[in-house]
């Protein structure tokens, strides 16, 4: 395993243990961020797949009665019906946050206060089909726009999740390993040191002793010949 190209001192030593706790800490925190998303992605997902069969069934049905329409009235009558759209709408996109993700929010008000006008044409020339085509789209006009909020939520917590995953797994296979090898090698380092301190203090304790007990016996000698010397 590689390690961190430090310099094994005490303050290094101090600084990195200090450095793996708070990596450890945040590695938890991303793993319960991680978890979190996951379990609110797969809520979504679920959802999505509902809403999206429950809309295309819908969209079916709108196909289903324009296409007959379609067939029962000549194309220059159901172009000049659906010609001057009579109901609009205006579109406003909010933002709410999910677990540090800011995801759309979609609402929409119509350009008349009467909701249910939404027949351009008048109903002599027409079929039944097309009111029926034209009520099923408005109808699921706000399922769309949920279903459009839903999908583009799933997007942005899938990207989050793999950024979050990739950052886990760094700090899991890499930076904390990196962090506690140094922290091994630092302390191997330190030992070794105060081992070779200890040595050569031992040394230098024999050396002195050594020097005390000549000093000792020259003294005694130098003693003996003198009292010879009398």
């Amino acid at each position: 395993m590689a390690r961190l190209n430090v310099n094994p001192t005490r303050m290094v030593l101090t600084s990195l243990k200090k450095r793996l706790k708070v990596a450890v800490k945040g590695h938890k925190m991303l793993k319960d961020k991680r978890d979190e998303l996951m379990k609110r992605f797969l809520e979504l997902a679920r959802e999505n797949k509902a809403l999206r069969e429950q809309v295309e069934a819908h969209i079916g049905d709108v196909y289903s009665n324009f296409v007959i329409a379609s067939a029962v009235m000549s194309s220059e009558v159901l172009e000049e019906a659906l010609m001057y759209p009579k109901q609009g709408v205006t579109i406003e996109v909010g933002r709410k946050n999910v677990m540090s993700v800011d995801v759309p929010v979609f609402n929409f008000n119509t350009t008349t206060d009467d909701t249910a006008n939404i027949y351009p044409y008048g109903f002599a020339n027409t079929s039944a089909e097309l009111d029926n085509a034209i009520e099923n789209l408005s109808n699921i006009f706000p399922e769309l726009l949920k279903l459009a909020a839903v999908e583009k939520e799933v997007q942005l917590l899938a990207a989050e999740i793999e950024k979050t995953r990739r950052r886990v797994n760094a700090l899991e296979y890499i930076m904390i390993p990196k962090i506690e090898e140094t922290i091994k090698y630092i302390q191997m380092k330190l030992d070794e040191n105060e081992r070779g301190n200890q040595v050569r203090l031992m040394k230098v304790k024999d050396m002195m002793i050594q020097e005390a007990i000549e000093e000792k016996q020259q003294f005694t000698k130098n003693s003996i010949e003198e009292y010879v010397n009398k």
